[in-house]
This record gives C-alpha cells, sequence and structure tokens, in this order.
C-alpha cells in the first residue's frame, strides 16, 4: 500500500498546470510552478506513483470527426439490492456510447451520459437495454440542444478553498 502525500501548494500547481496541459515539458512545468527541473520532476514522479495523476491525454474535437448528440438519462432500477447495482453497472460499461455513469440520490437511482450519432442510434441502445432484462424499471431522456459551458478541468485550489469565484 502506498502512503499519500500531503499536498502542498506546489503540489497543487502542478496538478493544476497539467489538468490545463498534459504535454508541458518538465522544464515549462518547472518555470510555471516556480521550481527548477529536478524537484518538479521528483514530485510530479510522487505524484503518478501515489495515483493523483491517472493518465495522460488528448481532447478531440469530435464534432469535426462526425455528428454527435448527446442525451443524459436518468434510469431507476425496479430493486435495490446489491446485485442489482451490480447488475446494471457491468451491462452499463460494456456500452461505449456511455460516457458517464453516475448513481445518484434523489429521485432516480443513475444519470447517464450518452454520446451517438443520432436519435435513432440512441434509440436503438436504450431498447437493447430494456431488451437485456438488466433492472430497468423507467427511464427519462434528455437531449442537449446546446452546451455553453464544458469545462474539461477543474479549478482544483478552490476545491480546498472557502471561497469559489
Amino acid at each position: 500500500m502506498i502512503s499519500q502525500p500531503k499536498l502542498d501548494r506546489i503540489d497543487l500547481r502542478i496538478l493544476a498546470q497539467l489538468q490545463r496541459n498534459g504535454r508541458l515539458t518538465n522544464v515549462e512545468l518547472a518555470r510555471r510552478v516556480g521550481l527548477s527541473a529536478s524537484p518538479c520532476l521528483i514530485r510530479v514522479k510522487r505524484l503518478e506513483k501515489a495515483g493523483y495523476i491517472v493518465s495522460y491525454g488528448a481532447q478531440i474535437n469530435l464534432q469535426k470527426i462526425s455528428s454527435l448528440l448527446t442525451v443524459f438519462t436518468e434510469v431507476t432500477l425496479s430493486d435495490h439490492r446489491r446485485d442489482d447495482f451490480s447488475r446494471f453497472e457491468t451491462y452499463i460499461q460494456k456500452i461505449s456510447s456511455v460516457v458517464e455513469c453516475h448513481l445518484v440520490s434523489g429521485g432516480y437511482d443513475y444519470l447517464l451520459k450518452f454520446m451517438t450519432k443520432s436519435v435513432d442510434h440512441y434509440q436503438e441502445i436504450v431498447e437493447t437495454m430494456l431488451d437485456r432484462n438488466i433492472g430497468i424499471e423507467k427511464y427519462f431522456s434528455y437531449i442537449v440542444i446546446k452546451s455553453p459551458i464544458i469545462k474539461s478541468a477543474v479549478a482544483i485550489e478552490s476545491l480546498l478553498d472557502s471561497n469559489d469565484t
């Protein structure tokens, strides 16, 4: 078991910078966070080893590849035993069009985010889910018309401060 290092302000700055641009060179990252290159690299490796940095990737403009439909779907299960949740989650993980799945509190059980090529494609996926008998009692779909705000980075510093601006 790896002990979790205590994060200081520099660690948080490193995480924030890498979250915005994972392709920064170590030298540029060090400059932005106020360190020399060697201590910065040591900190990055420590953050990776401790699991704070999970992966590096590229953000793709999917609209340039193909038209895209985003649908949020509320799902209520018919039963609420541990096995019911497990069966549903195991099946949902296999659906490539599901890009997010959240178990939530409130009036329904799960909030799913689908990204599909059309309404027909989405409906086909949902009908297949219903045919598989994975415990869905009811669902409601919300087709996204416009997404005026999508943030790919979380303001890490604001999660630790009491002020949210």
